[in-house]
């Protein structure tokens, strides 16, 4: 044990959940390095920082396993000692401490500072888009504020994030220069809700000015959003969108249901059709814009006529992306206190059914772009393929553009110009185009 306790210690910080907890674990990491402390991403290190998601019950068991984990790695003397934070700590900290009892210490999702001093480094305030990025050297994501004031009846997150805070624009377009000069290229523009921007710190909704602040940024070469809420949608957004081409035509706006008095149980502030008119507006403003959404089936009192205008709106709409999730009923939400009426079988069956029509109506929506040429960013080379995407893709979670890798020579990192030459229903197949 003498030996042990010699050895220079290495930080593990092990990140799991959303692209939030991503930023939030770099940030960490930049904080640990400035304090000459040697950290590591998701590699052998004898201390373990592990940054818990807490939202629904997929992302809170695979927190628990990963806690679990590494509690028994450090019962079997691979690591010296093991701390948690992020929103399942936040959520639940004293039934962890009850449950799980050899980690360390838990920490909130605003305790950096006494993290880092159980970490032995102190909270350096000074520092401004000092991270350690762990995604691929060309996009970061870009947090521009914190927590949520919406009061949506399924949703944990004010729980786990608590009440909107914006970042001030000069600190975000100090952080962008900092991610261009390291030769990030695309930035995603991340929070819990985008279009609230401002609201708190210029009393307005200021995403439009924060964006025109950002593409002056030199280097910068998509700007991608993420998360967007449909009530109050500030439509300068789409304005500025549409005239400057470093903002890509993407948005990420999770709508969640569509029959009115589900949108009215989940207290999202709209209806049908405001909704409705919302899309119609946004195609108007951006002809060639992709809408990402995510939708919830088999929340309290949706029945099958419910499903069935969901499920028929879907088919109208025809969104370029979609995500479909079934209902997780959280306690301490304002729905908690509704019965859990769908079984979970016909919540599953419903969220198959939404993804099959996706995918046909992505594989339609792609066939429509063979022979069109597209400025692809090269992601990473995988097998026998390059990996890029359209500026009408978020990594991870959307078509991907595959080049074959046996013809031609692309750099990860670089933009190419491709053809489209063949589409699936969530990938496309490209060749490199000589026409510009």
């Amino acid at each position: 044990m003498r030996t042990k306790s010699l050895k220079k210690n290495k930080i593990n910080v092990v990140t799991l959940g959303c692209s939030k907890n991503v930023y939030d674990s770099e940030v960490l990491m930049g904080q640990l390095k400035a304090n000459d402390k040697e950290v590591v991403h998701e590699e052998e290190g004898n201390i373990v920082v592990i940054n818990t998601c807490g939202f629904i019950d997929n992302a809170k068991e695979e927190s628990v396993n990963t806690i679990l984990e590494y509690v028994q790695k450090k019962q079997e003397g691979d690591v010296d000692k093991v701390f948690v934070t992020g929103c399942l700590s936040e959520r639940y900290k004293p039934d962890l401490l009850k449950e799980i009892p050899d980690v360390d210490q838990y920490f909130g999702t605003t305790e950096l500072p006494n993290l880092l001093k159980a970490l032995g480094a102190d909270y350096k305030h000074e520092l401004i888009g000092e991270r350690i990025t762990t995604t691929p050297k060309n996009y970061a994501y870009l947090k521009i504020a914190e927590g949520c004031d919406r009061p949506c009846s399924f949703c944990a997150i004010p729980l786990m994030r608590g009440k909107h805070k914006s970042t001030p624009i000069e600190e975000i377009v100090i952080e962008a220069e900092k991610l261009a000069a390291k030769g990030v290229k695309e930035l995603i523009l991340i929070a819990q809700d985008l279009t609230y921007y401002g609201l708190d710190i210029y009393k307005k909704r200021n995403l439009a000015e924060l964006l025109e602040a950002l593409v002056k940024v030199n280097g910068v070469e998509w700007i991608r959003l993420h998360y967007a809420f449909p009530a109050g949608f500030p439509m300068d957004v789409l304005e500025i969108m549409h005239k400057e081409p470093k903002i890509c035509n993407y948005i990420d706006i999770p709508l969640q249901h569509i029959s009115d008095h589900l949108l009215k149980s989940m207290r999202r502030g709209t209806t049908q059709a405001k909704t409705t008119k919302l899309l119609k507006d946004f195609r108007v403003a951006v002809p060639d814009m992709t809408i990402r959404t995510t939708l919830i089936v088999g929340y309290p009192g949706e029945t099958e006529a419910d499903f069935q205008n969901l499920k028929n709106w879907v088919a109208e709409m025809r969104f370029e992306r979609l995500g479909c999730f079934t209902y997780s009923h959280e306690e301490n939400t304002h729905a908690f206190n509704l019965v859990d009426d769908v079984p979970q079988e016909v919540k599953q069956e419903r969220a198959n059914i939404i993804m099959e029509l996706q995918s046909q109506i992505s594989w339609e929506l792609n066939q429509e772009k063979i022979g069109k040429v597209f400025k692809v960013v090269i992601d990473r080379k995988e097998g026998d393929y390059f990996v890029g995407r359209t500026e009408f893709d978020s990594p991870d979670v959307d078509n991907e553009v595959l080049i074959d890798a046996t013809k031609t020579y692309l750099k990860t990192g670089e933009f190419a110009t491709v053809k489209i030459t063949d589409a699936a229903d969530f990938d496309l197949y490209a060749e490199v185009s000589s026409s510009k």
